[in-house]
């Protein structure tokens, strides 16, 4: 198994907004942002660790501001942290104005991925390799919401 860095597996996603995604006012709806979100998150999961991955627990969603009819929706994620089996991807969603070039921060999420195996069990994934500052840190919070999450998760039961 060959560790990987976050560069290696990060994503980029674009996507023009079109009616089929937004409500009467022409805002995105959170849930078409939602699925996109989970969809490129997924994606880096599955190059870091080569194998079916699902979906285990959406930390948070934060929405700053909507997105338009006509707009570039475009969604940037990468690993901030890998566990045995299990990685915590972030994922930023920005929209650009085709007309004026201008491009705003609409959403930004945390979602961890468990790696799954041909019986669809836990799989091992590769090590994080983190290679500057900024991984380091995203690293560290990650670590943070990882102890917060569990956490909660033993006092659900």
């Amino acid at each position: 198994m060959k560790n990987k860095t976050a560069k290696e597996t990060q994503v980029t996603i674009s996507n023009v907004v079109t009616p089929q995604d937004a409500n009467v006012a022409g805002n995105v709806h959170g849930g078409v942002i939602m699925k996109l979100i989970d969809t490129t998150a997924g994606v880096v999961a599955a190059r870091h660790s080569n194998c079916n991955v699902v979906t285990a627990s959406v930390d948070r969603i934060d929405f700053h501001s909507p997105g338009f009819i006509g707009e570039i929706l475009t969604l940037k994620a990468s690993l901030n942290l890998v566990g045995k089996t299990s990685m915590e991807i972030g994922v930023r969603v920005e929209t650009e104005n085709i007309l004026t070039a201008e491009k705003r921060h609409i959403a930004s999420a945390y979602l961890t991925f468990v790696a799954l195996d041909e019986r669809r069990r836990p799989k091992e994934v590769p090590t994080l390799i983190l290679e500057d500052g900024d991984e380091i840190r995203r690293n560290q919070e990650a670590l943070s919401r990882r102890k917060i999450r569990l956490a909660e998760k033993k006092a659900e039961t």
